[in-house]
């Protein structure tokens, strides 16, 4: 099993990979040169309505979650399935030329933490959000190239754990202890649309007819409320990039008071910029940035208090936002604690008298999770059988996921370990009797069996404590995390180079052309999941045939439907395997002679005539029995 910080991982690949499927990938490395070298873009309608972008906006958006959710005119992701490439790529081209959308469906969600509240959610309509897609694909290789290398909300390939890295680096190496909150009151419904507009032109995005679109995308009505004047409604697609857009001029503001402001004093590569730069009269800080949380790190409480009042003022005279007073405040870390994505930061005097970083998860935090844990073990109780198991299984995953997130704070043992006092002590008085200990030196098989497990034995093996048993699964055990020191974010990263891809996977090889020739031979008459999946599957068999592991040939392969088409099958990805043209014959012969010819063709082993026979059967054809 994966645990989730390597499915995150693989999730990020995954959508490079996609780019390379649909051989964008060389298009948006060529804009994001471009955008380096500050060219103005013009033409930028071509790419976002190329077929090829369509096709991966499809794909990208079916792999989401949210792809099932409906919108207000109660169309989701499924609707598409069915749909042929050619009808698809016209619809979606037709909808380009004149694009009118459609009604956002508002929704209210609880807060995390605070059950109470709620916060707007605007969910828009497929065609929107497959439109959105289509757009941002090609505008984030371009806004990347421009955005400041200490903002990690919402951008590929980074993440909270580089935020609060980045923190823990000004709190620990540089020795920053005086911290401005700055929380922006209602950000995501602020935001003013010709000021975000007239940003996109000063990044170099210049064709009209895009920001027109992306005009009309910010003024759609907001179904039970109207027009809105100004906002971007958290939910839609397109919506966090737009805010990293109308916050990048704050982040670069920040930025050219001290990090990246050229000096006209002269230095050697010994004393630094730094050093020229304190010979200055500006006041030495340094921020960075998550969506709409950010931090302003300072020397002392003079400099902290002008940064502060001055980041106000730019923040309300530049953008037209407003902070939250009650929010907004200054932290001196030696004597108090600053929030930050769920994790409480602090320094302490160590042993060598120097201050030393520490961290726990946040008061906010631990209340959600016990609120969201004791409503699973509620989930567990009314259910029976093999319904309990998968809500006992649900839990699993619910704990490996908030030690994947909470491991990065420095003190998380001990705050899981209150936790786990609380949930243990519901999952005792919810099931009586019903539970087992999981002890090392316990008789019962099944405890054996879970204790035994690879899965536990590779997140859990060496936690001693006993384990609570419900439903012959084990409960893992919510104390039993380890902290992780948080990683930096790498600079030599990069979704849209060459060189900063590898950092993250191998390019394809053996698919490469495999999938360009899928690509140019386009089913016109097929569905777009069909076509969709058979490329996705080529990757995932890596080019090889399902029963003989060999290459596969364009001139010989099939991409077979285990339960056929006439038998009810789908072109869902799970009931489509690729074989060799040989292979495909013998699952489909029904001749004596046929199939003689074709085994002796292929000599094939034990497994896969086993593999040949559970196809022929879904196929609705006898097994092969060799005498």
């Amino acid at each position: 099993m994966v645990d989730l910080a390597e499915q995150e991982t693989l999730k990020k690949v995954t959508k490079l990979r996609f780019n390379e499927y649909y051989n964008m990938q060389p298009i948006f490395d060529k804009l994001h040169e471009k955008a380096c070298n500050n060219h103005i873009f013009t033409n930028l309608m071509s790419i976002i309505t190329s077929e090829n972008n369509m096709l991966l906006a499809y794909r990208n958006i079916k792999k989401n979650k949210g792809s099932n959710t409906k919108g207000t005119d109660g169309y989701t992701i499924k609707d598409f399935k069915g749909w042929t490439e050619k009808n698809y790529i016209n619809n979606f081209q037709r909808i380009f030329n004149n694009y009118k959308p459609k009604s956002v469906r508002r929704v209210e969600i609880p807060k995390e933490g605070q059950p109470d509240k709620t916060r707007p959610l605007g969910i828009p309509c497929m065609t929107d959000r497959i439109v959105q897609q289509s757009i941002l694909q090609v505008l984030d290789p371009i806004c990347e190239a421009k955005f400041h290398k200490h903002s990690y909300g919402f951008r590929p390939l980074r993440s909270t754990e580089h935020a609060i890295a980045r923190a823990n680096y000004l709190m620990f190496n540089i020795k920053l202890h005086y911290v401005i909150d700055i929380d922006i009151k209602s950000f995501f419904d602020e935001i003013n649309h010709g000021k975000l507009l007239k940003q996109m032109w000063n990044l170099g995005i210049r064709d009209k007819t895009l920001l027109s679109i992306i005009g009309r995308i910010l003024k759609s009505e907001i179904q039970g409320l109207g027009l809105p004047e100004k906002g971007s409604p958290q939910g839609g697609i397109i919506s966090p990039l737009l805010s990293n857009i109308t916050l990048n001029e704050l982040d670069w503001w920040l930025s050219n008071q001290w990090e990246t402001f050229k000096s006209n004093t002269k230095y050697s590569r010994k004393s630094g910029q730094n050093q020229a730069l304190k010979k200055s009269k500006l006041k030495e800080f340094y921020f960075v940035r998550y969506a709409d949380d950010f931090k302003i790190f300072c020397r002392d409480y003079k400099t902290a208090k002008k940064i502060f009042i001055a980041t106000k003022l730019w923040l309300k005279d530049r953008l037209g936002l407003a902070i939250n007073p009650k929010k907004s405040k200054i932290t001196n870390l030696k004597k108090a604690r600053t929030s930050f994505l769920g994790i409480e930061l602090y320094v302490k005097l160590g042993k060598k008298k120097k201050y030393i970083t520490r961290s726990n998860i946040s008061k906010k935090a631990i209340k959600t999770m016990k609120l969201k844990l004791k409503e699973q073990v509620i989930a567990i109780q009314r259910k029976n059988g093999t319904n309990r198991q998968a809500e006992v299984m649900k839990l699993n995953s619910m704990i490996l996921g908030l030690h994947n997130y909470y491991k990065m704070a420095t003190l998380c043992n001990l705050d899981f370990k209150s936790v786990n006092f609380i949930l243990n002590k519901n999952l005792y008085n919810r099931f009586k009797g019903q539970t087992k200990k999981g002890k090392r030196k316990n008789k019962d098989d099944d405890v054996k069996n879970m204790l035994n497990a690879k899965t536990y034995q590779k997140l859990y093996g060496k936690h001693k404590h006993d384990k609570i048993i419900i439903s012959n699964i084990g409960t893992y055990p919510l104390h039993g995390v380890q902290y992780k020191i948080p990683e930096m974010f790498k600079p030599q990263i990069n979704k849209y180079t060459e060189k900063g891809r590898t950092l993250v996977h191998d390019n394809l090889i053996n698919t490469d052309w495999l999938i360009k020739y899928l690509l140019q031979r386009k089913l016109w008459d097929r569905s777009i999941e069909y076509n969709d999946n058979c490329i996705s599957l080529m990757a995932g068999q890596q080019g090889k045939c399902f029963i003989t592991k060999e290459i596969l040939e364009p001139w010989n392969m099939h991409c077979h439907h285990k339960i056929p088409i006439k038998l009810g099958g789908t072109d869902a990805y799970d009931n489509l395997v690729w074989l060799n043209g040989d292979v495909h014959i013998l699952i489909h012969a029904t001749s004596s002679d046929t199939i003689s010819i074709y085994l002796h063709k292929l000599n094939l082993d034990k497994n896969a005539l086993k593999k040949v026979n559970s196809l022929r059967l879904l196929a609705g054809n006898l097994e092969i029995v060799q005498e």
